[in-house]
């Protein structure tokens, strides 16, 4: 049964592709909002089918991985998940936040060359969210 929930997903993902690679080559006007969530609700839709049928081989796997590494507990798993977390989100919000400043100080220094240094450190400040959520994941792992 999972292995066809595997398939199915990979067939709906494989499609959403093509679809989107047809429809830029035929430059197709439309609403994508309406497209991009019908995209991601069926994706959905597979990702919680998967897990109710896969919850047991999950858990199984657990029971398996205790008696084979030595001791690894859910709660550790938990711990790498949220350090894991952390880190991938703050990075993420960094990345849109850079992006955002950054592109706003290149046109304000085209224009005034002279606040060059005060829009490095909006950008700088930007930066600093990953650093944060690396601090955070340290804190996750090792306290």
């Amino acid at each position: 049964m999972m292995q066809i929930i595997v398939i199915l997903a990979a067939m709906i993902a494989v499609g959403t592709v093509l679809y989107g690679v047809k429809a830029v080559k035929n430059k197709k006007q439309g609403n994508i909002k309406s497209h991009i969530l019908a995209s991601l609700g069926m994706f959905s839709a597979l990702v919680i089918c998967f897990m109710m049928v896969g919850a047991n081989d999950v858990l199984l796997a657990a029971e398996v991985a205790q008696e084979t590494t030595g001791g690894l507990t859910l709660g550790d798993g938990l711990k790498f998940l949220a350090a894991a977390l952390s880190t991938g989100l703050a990075t993420i919000g960094t990345g849109v936040a850079v992006g955002s400043t950054g592109s706003s100080a290149i046109g304000a220094v085209s224009e005034d060359s002279t606040i060059l240094g005060k829009t490095l450190i909006f950008v700088g400040m930007a930066e600093g969210i990953a650093i944060y959520g690396m601090i955070i994941s340290i804190l996750i792992l090792f306290v």
